[in-house]
């Protein structure tokens, strides 16, 4: 989890496939479910009633089979989006700060929250009011910066495997002796 552009989707895709798991973007299933973008909902429908189909999705995914989930950034928004994602999986916080998101998406045009006229400051506003959120839900934080995906997905195999989560990786080449 994490604000818009923090990586979950990329990171998430490349955690999956380390942990030989499927990968579910929570996105991705609603725009399937809607038959539109998440963009044009929120157009005609509201953010409210993208958040009630956005938690309805979130229940119904995480108490599937084990997976590597990307969710939606506003998805702590809901209460009862923290606790079922806190109590049904290990959560990962890619934490990035507004000014790094905005290098990453000043361009972007796709994220619905950030078509306003000063998107650095809706990202400051965004992160004031989520990161206490994303920090109370992950069992995990992990700092992006400006380190690769596969190092990101290395320093979150390393804390899953520290906290006994995962079995330890073994090495990519085996040193000949």
């Amino acid at each position: 989890m994490g604000l818009p552009g923090s990586g979950k989707s990329t990171v998430g895709r490349q955690l999956s496939r380390r942990l030989q798991l499927p990968f579910l973007d929570s996105d991705h299933v609603i725009e399937q479910r809607l038959g539109c973008s998440i963009r044009e909902y929120f157009e005609h429908a509201g953010e409210e009633r993208f958040r009630e189909i956005e938690s309805s999705v979130l229940d119904e995914i995480s108490r599937g089979e084990p997976a590597v989930i990307s969710t939606g950034g506003g998805s702590v928004l809901r209460p009862m989006n923290r606790q079922r994602l806190r109590e049904r999986g290990q959560v990962v916080y890619l934490r990035s700060t507004p000014e790094e998101l905005f290098r990453r998406l000043r361009h972007d045009r796709k994220r619905p929250l950030l078509q306003v006229e000063d998107p650095l400051q809706r990202l400051r506003d965004l992160y004031e009011e989520r990161d206490p959120l994303y920090r109370e839900t992950a069992h995990f934080v992990i700092e992006t910066g400006r380190p690769s995906v596969a190092t990101l997905v290395n320093m979150i195999l390393m804390q899953l495997e520290m906290a006994g989560l995962v079995a330890p990786s073994q090495p990519a080449v085996t040193p000949k002796t």
